[in-house]
């Protein structure tokens, strides 16, 4: 029996030993989810995931400036082209696995209709957030829709650019605009605002979720497990649960 407990003590202590802290870069959109995928993959592989969730451009500058950072996943393509130009991504871990739309939202208890981008321009809105749309994923996606449109030049004065999608979230939760443009996702983890018009997905913008080991991660095979376990089925759930699109 002592043999039996020193054996059990010494399996414990390895595994603690070889346990991750695994630093985990990932656009605030997946705020939520990732919380949830956290809970049982900590208990199953022992690793502890340490997330920074802020805009993508915010990320990717952490990580130019040597932020401690084992895994990023970003809400869009180009962050991580640039990552990957300065040679910053650990080749072969790039992937991209998830997509999202975007939809048009207004506080719960507003009157406002909205059937389509073109209602934006009306003058029951004064106000709209969105991402800053020179850096935050969210904000980019909106303009080269609306862009798209012939929107962008005539909604311009209306705009409230703010740090990331959740930020947007915010303004319309708050009341402080009349509408924001977020991902859907977004939209479905608020009971303060509500959907008043999605952005189908045959006319809006290619939105990519892509993930990648940092080269210089000090835990770069733990880091690839977890890259490994976030395409899993189970973790896949939790994804669509919160709205996201899985790639397969």
């Amino acid at each position: 029996m002592k043999n039996l407990i020193r054996l059990l003590a010494a399996g414990l202590l390895a595994s603690t030993l070889h346990a991750a802290d695994l630093y985990v870069s990932a656009a605030a959109s997946l705020t939520d989810a990732l919380k949830e995928i956290a809970i049982p993959y900590e208990k199953e592989s022992g690793d502890h995931l340490l997330f920074n969730f802020a805009a993508s451009s915010v990320l990717a500058r952490q990580i130019e400036e040597g932020a401690p950072a084992d895994l990023i996943f970003s809400a869009d393509e180009a962050k991580l082209n640039a990552l990957e130009r300065d040679g910053l991504l650990l080749r072969g871990t790039r992937k991209s696995i998830l997509s999202n739309t975007l939809v048009v939202v207004v506080p719960a208890d507003s009157a406002i209709r909205i059937q389509s981008a073109q209602d934006l321009a009306g003058p029951d809105i004064q106000k709209i957030a969105i991402g800053e749309p020179g850096s935050v994923p969210a904000g980019i996606y909106a303009k080269v829709y609306l862009d798209k449109l012939g929107l962008w030049a005539r909604l311009t004065s209306k705009f409230v650019p703010v740090e990331n999608v959740r930020a947007a979230l915010a303004a319309v939760e708050s009341g402080n605009v009349e509408a924001g443009i977020v991902y859907k996702t977004d939209a479905l983890i608020s009971k303060k605002v509500k959907v008043a018009f999605e952005v189908p997905r045959s006319d809006g913008p290619d939105i990519s979720y892509p993930l990648a080991v940092i080269k210089d991660s000090k835990s770069p095979d733990a880091a690839r497990k977890f890259a490994t376990y976030l395409e899993s089925a189970a973790a896949e759930t939790v994804f669509e649960k919160y709205g996201f699109i899985v790639k397969h």
